[in-house]
């Protein structure tokens, strides 16, 4: 696969906020973001989204698009994947990193005799993660399977 750029535009419209679109995607879809400096933060505006939030969510989108290519290369049959995901920012040497970030996926199959596959396709996809391997922040997965017939983890 050749290099590729994704481009990012961000323009500050008021106060600690600002709107986040990419000319590769429609804007006309208003597939624009609102992005401001959290809660946490001297005039952080609650209830939008943040860097944190999106570096967050950058790990855990990757590990769903990697998941969703390794299970249909193994032709893993699964009914449903989500994944909770926490980051932890925290002060390192004076100063704010995200130094961790917990993956929770969860990956609902029809078959038990398919746990392991999933388990497999899961470990491979969290190694194979090109956001996860692009940062030094502490990736940690806690993986659960669940089964149709019994919901069992």
């Amino acid at each position: 696969m050749d290099k590729h750029i994704y481009n990012v535009d961000i323009n500050w419209n008021q106060d600690r906020k600002g709107v986040m679109c990419s000319p590769e995607l429609n804007t006309e879809a208003n597939n624009c973001l609102d992005v401001a400096t959290p809660p946490e933060f001297p005039q952080g505006i609650p209830g939008i989204w943040s860097p944190e939030h999106l570096f967050t969510a950058s790990v855990s989108s990757c590990l769903m698009t990697t998941f969703l290519a390794i299970a249909e290369n193994s032709k893993l049959e699964f009914v449903n994947f989500n994944c909770h995901s926490k980051g932890k920012m925290e002060k390192v040497d004076g100063k704010f990193l995200m130094t961790q970030i917990i993956l929770e996926p969860t990956v609902t199959i029809y078959d038990k005799k398919d746990r392991e596959k999933a388990e497999r396709v899961l470990q491979k996809s969290e190694k194979a993660c090109l956001i996860s391997n692009s940062i030094k922040s502490e990736v940690i997965m806690n993986p659960t399977i669940k089964i149709v017939e019994t919901e069992a983890v």
